[in-house]
């Protein structure tokens, strides 16, 4: 089960032509603030508007011809289905995506009209893995997790490799990293990328108070678990606890996890439509939270950013917009 560089070299082969190579992004006005310099990679421009194309087409471009005629069955609150349902239309594979009823409607909305098929379930009263093993089981079809999957990771990671690639070639080199966490694909399959390109590079991970399992489980030294019944605007990072795998490859890597609440996503939210005109989702602006709350030492650092999703629902954005800053 070891991901190296080589895995996530061999996903961006892949993922070329497929994923969008989105931009790396400074702003003086942020590095004003953060008393260095600040580097933001726009995964919220990225295709279905999150990195997790990346991990979703890697890993069905994989499937052998049998698996593939069976289809595939995945669980998620939005973007992991988009990136699946993107992946399978791409592929020709039969998407079934379990999706929590009240998941923002935009990204049920895509998720559907990508080709997924929505399975809903109650995600305060009800398991969403054992529904996907039972439909899997019905259908003979593969289960694609959201993080904790080798292929996931790798194809995760293609955005770390990005960030080295396109930091370089502006003459920069980040001495820190900060990327928004969930159940850990993203940060792990980073931390692969940016570790074996830039040594000595510091990672942090950055999640929602209340969802702060990653962050708990690196000062434990072992996986740590939440209670889920929590509710949060991030809807894109509500897991019990990291993955077995990834958890094994952050507990090595990780410098800190970093935690933000919801006034500072909301707050970095503003600021990134204001400032840099981007819309960001709220798991997808905890990383920026981190950096403009202070919970990370910026002062005299490169630091690398993941905005990693775009997918908000137009009534919930208004709102925090509208917010006095």
């Amino acid at each position: 089960m070891r991901i190296e560089l080589a895995d996530i070299q061999d996903a961006a082969k892949r993922l070329e032509g497929v994923a969008v190579r989105t931009p790396l992004i400074e702003n003086p006005t942020l590095n004003a603030i953060a008393g260095g310099r600040v580097l933001l990679k726009a995964e919220c421009l990225q295709s279905t508007g999150s990195f997790k194309i990346r991990g979703a087409y890697n890993t069905l471009s994989r499937l052998s011809a049998d698996a593939a005629e069976r289809g595939v069955v995945a669980f998620s609150s939005g973007n992991h289905a988009q990136g699946v349902a993107r992946a399978g239309q791409l592929l020709n594979i039969d998407t079934h995506i379990v999706m929590p009823a009240d998941a923002p409607a935009s990204k049920r909305e895509n998720t559907a009209r990508l080709g997924g098929n929505i399975v809903d379930y109650d995600r305060y009263s009800e398991d969403r893995e054992a529904i996907a093993r039972a439909l899997a089981a019905e259908r003979q079809a593969v289960i694609v997790p959201s993080f904790d999957h080798p292929d996931i990771i790798a194809g995760q990671g293609t955005a770390g490799l990005e960030i080295a690639e396109q930091a370089a070639a502006i003459g920069t080199e980040p001495t820190q990293a900060v990327i928004c966490c969930g159940g850990g694909g993203l940060s792990a399959g980073c931390a692969i990328a940016m570790q074996s390109l830039l040594p000595g590079v510091r990672l942090y991970t950055s999640e929602p108070a209340a969802y702060d399992d990653t962050a708990q489980s690196l000062a434990a030294g072992r996986r740590m678990a939440v209670d889920t019944s929590v509710p949060s605007i991030c809807d894109a990072l509500l897991t019990p606890s990291p993955g077995e795998l990834t958890f094994d490859i952050l507990k090595g890597r990780v410098t800190a996890g970093l935690v933000v609440d919801e006034s500072e996503v909301r707050a970095a939210m503003r600021f990134a439509f204001r400032e840099l005109k981007l819309v960001i989702e709220p798991g997808g602006a905890v990383a920026l939270a981190a950096v403009l709350s202070g919970k990370l030492e910026t002062a005299g650092e490169v630091t690398a950013v993941m905005l990693s999703g775009g997918n908000v629902d137009s009534a919930l954005f208004s709102e925090i917009q509208a917010e006095p800053n």
